[in-house]
């Protein structure tokens, strides 16, 4: 018999059928319970938690009613910092308040804004706000729809990022600055990934920062959720990796004398996959799944995240180690680990002062660990041995008389009655010397770099009898099942190789075919390295060329055989085969703010408000404002304009502002024409940002669907109507036929 293959006899494709239909029908009839059916309570769950007392007892009733509520829904402002503080004023006007108090009476309206809307005061600079209201109020309420289309627009141009408002906080604590070497080792689904982008480049007076963010997950479905949320920011300062980040392996990078050297991090984002149970509000299904079991499941995979995030980092450089779980098996345990074994190589700091007014607790100093039937042990000795595989020997806390070394009090436990949130835990560690197993030059033991996985897992305890029993809910973070299947040996899970990435093929140099006919239409400066252009095919037709910086270039060209890569780059021009063009590629909105001090003038058209305005809201492709629509100044510049891709350029009046508005659009000059070449999306902000009307843009969907239902309701009774007219003349053409025939009688 061939290898791999069984004596089990394969099943005929009727019966799969047959037994799929089965399962299709037991769904259909078995009731499902929605989240307003789902009982928020869990005796096993409240015991562990009084038992490891992460609650002081007289705030337990105010932690646990919280727990029991809707999650309020929050939102960051993203983008340049004219853009954004523009749009902060538009929250904060009148045009805002409209938005939330459409259904309340005017003598309520002041009070009403002010406790359904107000901004985090631990975010810089306001940039961050939180409603009183839940995703089900917005979404479902004909009073918020204009709430919801603002939400949908605002977060398509990626201008607002609505993320939950502990998830913002890690980001912030780990205080990266432009040039520093970013790693998020479990980025998905990617909110804090895009936090890190936006923190790389801070300062717009450089448009090309040294730093970068590398952002990591496991699992490659997940990946593309993350390239989604990153092309919302444009930028050519990210890559996107597919590895398992327990072993990740070294990226290697080319220094500035052309030598090979082993890449270190200066800020490491270490979200580990969690248990999740401080997401409860968001999650109503764990109430019903929990076990003080998930936490010790997931206690070694958090452990060998964190160590690998601690070899990955460059001493003096810092890692945040967080989850969205209240269990200290999770979080101070996996801490206390880590500092034993390092020694007096990394230690814990204090980032409160990072987060003025964000309210939280210390870390725990001590726990219990606790077996599935919730027996609780003081020591490991006192662990019987058929709960052995599940409480490890090291989740265990200090010693009392060691406590004071590790400072544990320095962890943050964000608990959800602090600031009405989810629950979250973040700890900050700082690497103030090589690791015990690392050489002096930072590289890995021989010894350390062979430890098999089978060695890890028996010393993790990390069995599979007990994670097959565990089935927790998605909390945005992936499940404990999924995290099993996905860290499985590869001969004993089914071969899934995910999608195949297309290659990244970076331009040569300036004598690429397509790259002169670009350079010489858009007048490009000889500034603009064409070896950071790439595309993504080896042959064929180029349809995107993407733009990277040279540092991410470097790192893709370094790394392309060890390291699987899933995405760079920001679409910066498109082809577009038009006869009336010199040049076979236009512009890409996506790109514009990368390479657009490289073009020249005579591509770019000044134009003032009044015309941007009028453009953005005749945004139809077919159907463009005509040329002679526009004012003399811009039908003057127009004259002489080439036909093809441009560059709009408007820039606010005022002068004592000094967050004036200067925005840049991709245009295209026709024959009798001229459109903005913008998504919809992105012409609703700039209307927005203008202070135009946005009103056509607007959708009622809840007038939509009644009038829908008013044509359906009418077309019913114009059938009834004429299945009654039709009824009628057959009545009366039978009468006509029995009087013929009494005649003929």
């Amino acid at each position: 018999m061939g290898k791999g293959r069984t004596n089990k006899p394969r099943k005929h494709f009727a019966d799969k059928r047959r037994e799929k239909q089965k399962k299709k029908e037991w769904d259909k009839n078995t009731p499902h319970k929605s989240y307003a059916d789902i009982i928020r309570e869990n005796s096993d769950f409240e015991l562990y938690y009084k038992t490891q007392k992460i609650v002081p007892e007289d705030k337990w009733n105010m932690f646990i009613s919280t727990l029991r509520t809707n999650l309020p829904v929050a939102f960051r402002i993203t983008g340049s910092k004219a853009e954004a503080k523009t749009l902060l004023k538009i929250i904060k006007s009148d045009f805002f308040k409209g938005i939330l108090n459409a259904n309340l009476d005017d003598d309520k309206e002041k009070s009403e804004t002010k406790s359904i809307l107000h901004s985090l005061p631990f975010y810089p600079e306001e940039l961050a706000w939180q409603l009183q209201l839940t995703r089900k109020d917005i979404r479902r309420s004909e009073a918020y729809f204009r709430l919801h289309n603002f939400l949908i627009a605002e977060t398509n141009n990626g201008s607002i990022s609505r993320q939950e408002v502990v998830s913002m906080v890690p980001p912030l604590v780990l205080d990266v600055k432009p040039w520093h070497k970013v790693l998020d080792m479990c980025a998905a689904p990617g909110s804090k990934t895009a936090q890190l982008i936006e923190m790389i480049h801070a300062d717009e007076g450089n448009v090309f920062p040294e730093g970068f963010v590398i952002a990591n997950d496991l699992d490659n479905n997940r990946c593309y959720m993350l390239v989604h949320q990153a092309k919302r920011l444009n930028s050519p300062n990210i890559l996107i990796t597919n590895h398992d980040s327990s072993v990740m392996p070294n990226f290697i990078f080319t220094k500035s004398d052309g030598t090979k050297d082993t890449l270190k991090f200066d800020r490491i984002l270490a979200d580990v996959p969690c248990s999740g149970d401080g997401t409860m509000r968001k999650n109503p299904d764990i109430w019903c799944k929990w076990s003080p079991v998930n936490g010790n499941n997931l206690h070694g995979i958090q452990y060998r995240i964190a160590k690998r995030g601690l070899e990955l980092l460059a001493i003096g450089g810092r890692m945040v180690y967080s989850t969205c779980s209240l269990n200290p098996i999770e979080n101070e345990a996996v801490l206390h680990r880590l500092l034993c074994e390092t020694g007096d190589s990394v230690q814990l700091i204090d980032c409160r002062n990072l987060v003025p007014g964000l309210i939280c607790d210390p870390g725990v100093t001590h726990w219990k660990p606790a077996s599935k039937n919730l027996q609780f042990y003081d020591n490991w000795s006192d662990v019987p041995e058929q709960w052995q595989t599940q409480v490890r020997p090291k989740m265990f806390p200090p010693q009392a008389d060691e406590v004071s070394k590790f400072h544990l009090e320095r962890c943050m436990r964000i608990l959800p009655h602090h600031q009405d949130t989810g629950g979250f835990f973040v700890a900050v560690l700082e690497k103030v010397a090589s690791l015990p197993w690392e050489s002096e030059s930072g590289t890995l033991n021989k010894n350390e770099q062979n430890l098999g996985d089978n060695e890890n897992k028996d010393k993790l305890g990390l069995q599979e009898e007990s994670l097959q029993d565990v089935k927790l809910v998605k909390s945005g973070k992936r499940t404990l099942e999924e995290e099993k299947k996905l860290r499985e040996p590869q001969k004993k899970r089914r071969r899934d190789l995910g999608y195949r990435e297309d290659p990244f093929v970076f331009f040569k140099d300036d004598t690429e075919d397509v790259w002169q006919s670009i350079k010489k239409f858009y007048d490009i400066s000889e500034e603009l390295n064409p070896r950071c252009l790439l595309v993504r095919c080896h042959e064929g037709k180029k349809k995107n060329i993407y733009f990277t910086s040279p540092a991410i270039r470097d790192i893709v060209i370094s790394n392309e055989n060890t390291v699987k890569m899933i995405n760079t780059g920001v679409k910066t021009f498109v082809r577009c085969d038009n006869k009336n063009m010199n040049c076979a590629f236009r512009l890409a909105q996506e790109g514009m703010q990368s390479i657009v001090c490289y073009i020249s003038d005579k591509r770019k058209l000044q134009i003032s408000k009044e015309d941007l305005i009028m453009l953005l809201q005749n945004n139809d492709p077919h159907t463009p404002p005509e040329i002679v629509k526009f004012s003399s100044d811009t039908q003057q510049r127009l004259k002489d304009f080439a036909i093809g891709s441009c560059i709009l350029l408007y820039k606010e009046d005022k002068t004592d502002d000094p967050n004036q508005l200067n925005l840049q659009l991709v245009g295209w000059r026709g024959t009798m024409s001229l459109r903005a070449y913008v998504p919809t999306c992105d012409a609703i902000h700039y209307l927005r940002l203008l202070g135009a009307d946005c009103s056509k843009f607007e959708k009622n969907k809840f007038e939509e669907n009644r009038a829908a239902a008013l044509v359906a309701s009418e077309d019913v009774n114009n059938s009834d109507s004429k299945t009654e007219d039709s009824n009628e003349k057959l009545v009366m053409e039978n009468d006509n036929c029995v009087k013929k025939v009494d005649d003929t009688d």
